[in-house]
This record gives C-alpha cells, sequence and structure tokens, in this order.
C-alpha cells in the first residue's frame, strides 16, 4: 500500500478523512486504553521532561516540556526500533522529512516553514521552545480582541476634539484621518514634528503638522541629532494603534498653532504644551467612560471577532499552558468584550473564563511588571484586580523564561515584561498583514530600483577611478593602471563627461522611486518594518531586541501547535557575501558550493 507516513505504513488503523470546509480530522472510531495525562501525553509510551530533569540544548533553550520515547513500549505502536533507526541518520532524516512534508499535504496543515511565508506567519527574533513554557500570558486589547481601527481610533478622536473645543480650542473642519499617521513613528514635540526613525534613530522622513518636509529640510533639520527615546521629554514613540487617535489630532492642531488660530487666552503655547493639552483632551475621553460605555453597547460596531483565536487558546490549555489574561481594563467592560469576542466560538457551554487560570483586571501596566501593587480578589475562581507580576510567579510558582507574554505595546506589555522580569515575549501588531501583502506586490519595482542603484554604482566606480586618474596626471604621477595611463586628456575627460551624465540621469529616475517605495503600504511613511531601501526602522529595532517572536495576531498560532520550537533565523551581516563567494583567476566571483 502505497502511502507517504511510516506510521500509516505499520498501523492497520484506516488513514484519516478530510472535511474541506474546516479541515477537521475525523479518524473512524477505535476502542483502546489510551492512558493519557491531563496534557494529552500518552504516559505507557512517552515521558514528559520536568523543571527537575531538563537541561538545556545546543540552541540554550530548556528542554522542559520535551517528549521522550520510551523504547520498550515501541511496539505499541508497530515499531521495530533498530529498524527505524537503521542507516546513517542524514539519510533516514531526509525520508522522514519527506514523508512527513507529504502527509501535512495531504491532511491540509501548512507546514511551520511555510506558514512563516505568508501575511499570517509567525517571526523569530530570539529561538524560542514553546514546549518549555508553562504559562502563557495575554493583554486584551488590540491583542486578544481587534478593533476596528476606523471606528475606535475615529471616535477616540472625536471625543478627543469636543474636549478641545470646549476648552476653546478651532477644531472646525477638521476629521479623523488614520492614514495620517502609522504605529512606529515619534512624535518630536519640541518642533510638532512627525518622524520616522532607523534602526540608529536617524531620522529618514519628517511631517511637520499634517505637511511632509522634504528630503532637504529633514537633512538640515535632524542631520546632526537622533532619536533617543530614553528623553521622553522631547521624543514620544507610537508604540500601539492606540496612538494613532493622539497622533492624528496633535499634528492637525500643530496646523493651527502655527497659523495663529489658537485663541491668545488658552496661554502661550508651544508646540510642547500643545502636546500635553491633546494628551489632556484624549485621556479625559476615557477616563470620563463616555468612549467604553458607547463601545459597551453597541460592540459589533468597534470589534472584529477572529473565530479561529479561542480555538487556538484552548489548545494551549489542553497542551498543559497555564493560561493568563492581564489587562488595564476595568471587569466590566473585559467582561463584555471577552463575552462578545469569544462566547459564540466556544464548545458547547464554555465561557471566556474557562480558559484563564487566573484573569487579572485594572493592572495597571507598565507598574505591574517594574513593581508591587496590593492583589485584590473580585470573586473567587482566580479573577484579580491589580497586583504584580511577581505576585503572579509566587502564586504559580513559575519564574522568568517559562512565561510568555503576548501584547500589543512595545512598551507596556513587551519591553517591561523582558527587563524585568526575563518573561518571553510575543508582540502582536496586525498592520504587518497589510504590510507583507504590500511588500509581495511590491517585488517587481523594489527589483527595478535595486538594478537602477546598482548601475549607477558600477558606472559611478568607474567615474571615481578616471577623476582619481586625472587627478594623479596633475601631479604628475601615472594612473593605476597603464591602460588609464595611457588614455589622452580627451579621452579622459569625455569619457568622464559621459559617465556623469548618465549618473545624473540615474539620480532624476532613483529619487521619486525611492520616495515611492513603500507607498502601496503608506504613501507618506512607507513600510512599517523599514527606513528606506536597505534599513530596518526604528520600529523594527525595537521589536527585534525586546519581541522574541511576533505575528499578526494571536490565531496564527493554530498552524503552529503549542509544540513549536521557534527558531530564529540567520541575521546577514555587511561581510556575509564573502563567506559563500571567491573570486576566480579573472577576478569573478564565483559561488564555492
Amino acid at each position: 500500500m502505497a502511502t507517504n507516513s511510516l506510521l500509516y505504513l505499520q498501523n492497520p488503523f484506516p488513514r484519516p478523512t478530510i472535511s474541506p470546509k474546516c479541515l477537521v480530522i475525523r479518524v473512524p472510531r477505535m476502542v483502546f486504553k489510551c492512558g493519557c495525562s491531563s496534557s494529552g501525553v500518552h504516559e505507557d509510551l512517552f515521558s514528559l521532561t520536568s523543571s527537575s530533569k531538563s537541561d538545556v540544548d545546543y540552541l540554550g533553550q530548556s528542554t522542559k516540556g520535551d517528549l521522550n520515547v520510551k523504547l520498550e513500549h515501541l511496539e505499541a505502536f508497530w515499531l521495530d526500533g533498530q529498524a527505524t533507526l537503521e542507516g546513517p541518520i542524514e539519510q533516514v532524516a531526509r525520508m522522514e522529512a519527506e514523508k512527513a512534508d507529504g502527509l501535512l499535504r495531504d491532511l491540509g496543515i501548512p507546514s511551520p516553514s511555510a506558514a512563516r511565508l505568508s501575511p499570517r506567519g509567525i517571526f523569530c527574533s530570539r529561538t524560542l521552545n514553546l514546549r518549555s513554557i508553562s504559562a502563557i500570558g495575554y493583554d486584551m486589547d488590540y491583542t486578544l480582541m481587534h478593533y476596528n481601527v476606523m471606528a475606535w481610533e475615529g471616535r477616540a478622536y472625536d471625543y478627543c476634539m469636543d474636549n478641545l473645543k470646549n476648552l476653546g480650542f478651532p477644531v472646525e473642519g477638521l476629521a479623523f484621518d488614520p492614514d495620517l499617521v502609522i504605529r512606529g513613528l515619534v512624535i518630536d514635540k519640541e518642533k510638532g514634528n512627525l518622524v520616522k526613525a532607523d534602526r540608529f534613530g536617524y531620522v529618514n522622513r519628517a511631517m511637520h503638522g499634517t505637511k511632509m518636509l522634504s528630503t532637504r529640510a529633514v537633512s538640515e533639520m535632524y542631520g546632526r541629532e537622533l532619536v533617543d527615546l530614553r528623553k521622553e521629554s522631547r521624543w514620544e514613540f507610537l508604540n500601539t494603534l492606540f496612538s494613532v487617535s493622539e497622533a492624528v489630532a496633535y499634528m492637525q492642531m500643530v496646523d493651527r498653532l502655527d497659523e495663529g488660530a489658537i485663541p491668545a487666552d488658552l496661554g502661550p503655547l508651544d508646540y510642547k504644551g500643545l502636546y500635553k493639552a491633546v494628551g489632556k483632551a484624549l485621556f479625559r475621553a476615557h477616563v470620563e467612560g463616555q468612549l467604553k460605555s458607547e463601545i459597551m453597547s453597541k460592540p459589533e460596531l468597534f470589534v472584529e471577532p477572529d473565530p479561529e483565536l479561542p480555538l487556538a487558546l484552548l489548545d494551549q490549555k489542553e497542551a498543559g499552558k497555564r493560561l493568563l489574561l492581564i489587562t488595564n481594563s476595568d471587569y466590566h467592560y473585559t467582561d463584555k468584550m471577552m463575552q462578545h469576542s469569544f462566547k459564540r466560538f466556544l464548545p458547547n457551554d464554555m465561557g471566556w473564563r474557562d480558559l484563564f487560570d487566573m484573569v487579572i483586571v485594572s493592572a495597571r501596566k507598565p507598574e505591574f511588571f517594574q513593581m508591587s501593587h496590593p492583589l485584590y480578589e473580585v470573586v473567587t475562581g482566580g479573577l484579580y484586580s491589580g497586583g504584580s507580576a511577581q505576585m503572579v510567579e509566587n502564586s504559580l510558582n513559575i519564574h522568568g523564561d517559562e512565561i510568555l507574554y503576548v501584547g500589543d505595546h512595545i512598551y507596556t506589555d513587551v519591553s517591561q515584561s523582558k527587563v524585568h522580569l526575563r518573561w518571553r515575549t510575543a508582540l502582536i501588531c496586525r498592520e504587518l498583514e497589510e504590510e507583507y501583502n504590500a511588500l509581495i506586490h511590491s517585488r517587481s519595482r523594489r527589483a527595478t530600483l535595486i538594478e537602477l542603484i546598482n548601475q549607477k554604482e558600477v558606472v559611478g566606480d568607474l567615474f571615481n577611478q578616471l577623476r582619481l586618474a586625472l587627478q594623479r596626471r596633475t601631479k604628475g604621477r601615472p594612473a593605476q593602471t597603464l591602460a588609464a595611463t595611457n588614455m589622452n586628456d580627451q579621452e579622459l575627460t569625455e569619457s568622464m563627461q559621459k559617465l556623469l551624465i548618465v549618473m545624473q540621469r540615474l539620480d532624476e529616475k532613483i529619487a521619486p522611486m525611492l520616495e515611492a517605495d513603500g507607498e502601496l503600504f503608506n504613501k507618506r511613511w512607507g513600510f512599517l518594518s523599514r527606513a528606506g531601501l536597505w534599513d530596518k526602522s526604528h520600529l523594527m529595532r525595537q521589536i527585534e531586541k525586546y519581541a522574541d517572536i511576533y505575528t499578526s495576531r494571536v490565531s496564527n498560532f493554530l498552524n503552529y501547535t503549542p509544540f513549536m520550537y521557534f527558531r530564529s533565523q540567520e541575521q546577514t551581516l555587511a561581510h556575509d557575501s564573502y563567506s559563500y563567494y571567491c573570486s576566480d583567476q579573472n577576478g569573478s566571483l564565483v559561488n564555492r558550493e
């Protein structure tokens, strides 16, 4: 019988069938003694590595939670251990990998490597063995539930502008424009600018008020300084989608301040004072509760439910992970939103509270990760208010890298849990899906742009050599080569003129293409993760520094299982190309392999 799986070759049970609509695997009913533990492990056949017996593997990851075969019971699966492992492991592994790949395709399950190559992949910055994780903590807003940005942030903006209007600020004619900003930009409160910086902090693009600044203006303004997020009095990083409404309101009010439209009786306002006024107006919108009351009354207008998300959490819980919900929202709002987002997608009479071993509301992050606050039990059954991360660790007897925390806020959720507690971290960034698709559709344009830049580099190399030859000639010294030395003055200058014209025309072609790079994601700011054609954005640097893994939504864990070993990819360096290529006798690069 031809098959792709060693298991099916030696197992007389029929193959599973697959429902094409929902990809649920249905195995014909059979009766046998399971002997499974609460985490789904068949204890007669496998042993689970405990904390006390765990080691560290060759990538530095804990082996806690790894499954081990009990060789004395291999016959239960009709396997001959010696026969199965006969031959060089390279050959055995290649055969088994091919069979596994074929079976995954038959079952309609994407392999982890294929899942990475999709907008809903989980991307790894630092190697993470999910099997070694004992508890997974989740933020709620923009993590376990995703809001319609136009609706949620639009209403937050409306309440903010109403509050500003009541204070006497001129807001007539202004409207919410979510395309004005993207996550990861930085507000310069001293200059009334919004800037995009690269991974080193150099400003790449900038906007004053709602008007983009020219490349020359950006260079003149920021050429001698770096964005330093430690200087909180000046720089404000847009960590999350919650920052969108505030940034839009502030940049629009900068225009009004420049126009002299803000009444003098509001006091002498500079850009920093204006930012404070906008922030207070938005804060009032949240504190007074009108915004959340409106959302709770009609959650369907603001929340975009994800049917797969509760199932991903259910898999993790059934795999023995202890699930935690840690949110700054109060219980009334949390319960309403979670019921709306989860209830209809959970099996039987299961409620959202049944998924979590511990629920902490009004957590006051980031202080939750930084210091100790009193912990109050709201009702019995693992529902608490306040507290601290250290109390969670002590309560669960789980510490440090045994806990994975998942959130959308780079500072409040990801940075602080890692810096203060060494928890493992995952960042949720919904915009990754749109950016991934924009990058795919930009490939041909980017390839053309890179080709033009490479052509200019070659032409420029020759121009520079001829220029050096001319420089040496004026000093009475020979050129670098005999051929260049033998060129007469006319040949030398004509060649240089021709090459210079070619480079100038290339610049005229390249400059607008560079300016337009990333416009499929955002016309003003380009791609989220990139700064210019070659470099990473400051946002991407923050993600790589603090988030072990990052993805667009929590439900993406469904494609990876709760036992996934996430391995970070090789990080390329500027000189890496020399590791794989060498020069032949003619000086051409050839692949060493």
